[in-house]
């Protein structure tokens, strides 16, 4: 059970409580009016951060080399969809722990990334190898 779940309402019961206490009804207005704007704040920015991702296609990042480099352990999904402006691709099933999502470069080099309620654990850079052929060494000469 996540602990969160029961202390941020307590916490929220507790500081109007206090408003209440401190300055009567006065404060509880100016208490449910800061966490009102601080909700709306967090609202905001995920209305911005989901109309950004809305113009990418699902799974696209610039550049999976500097997203792994950017990546930390314990940031949640929606920072994430924040650094790459775009949602990442579901390579787990619907409703599993944990959730795994990819995003891919221009390079098809990928970053997977594992989440756990929601927090990021595990992240892997997979780059593709070198083909030689692909880039003109080692094909035979072109016929004049």
């Amino acid at each position: 059970m996540n602990l969160r779940n029961i202390l941020v309402p307590l916490g929220a019961v507790a500081l109007i409580g206090f408003g209440f206490y401190a300055y009567g009804w006065a404060g509880v207005a100016a208490v449910a009016g800061g966490m009102l704007m601080w909700g709306l704040l967090h609202f905001t920015r995920l209305m911005s951060v989901m109309q950004k991702a809305a113009k990418r296609p699902i799974g696209y990042v610039g550049s999976a080399v500097m997203l792994n480099a950017r990546l930390t352990k314990g940031v949640n999904l929606m920072h994430v969809v924040a650094m790459t402006q775009a949602l990442g691709e579901r390579v787990s099933a619907e409703n599993v722990q944990p959730e795994v999502y990819r995003w891919t470069d221009g390079t098809r080099s990928y970053v997977t990334c594992e989440f756990q309620q929601g927090k990021l654990v595990v992240w892997t850079l997979v780059r593709p190898q070198d083909n030689p052929a692909a880039d003109g060494e080692g094909a035979p000469p072109a016929a004049p």
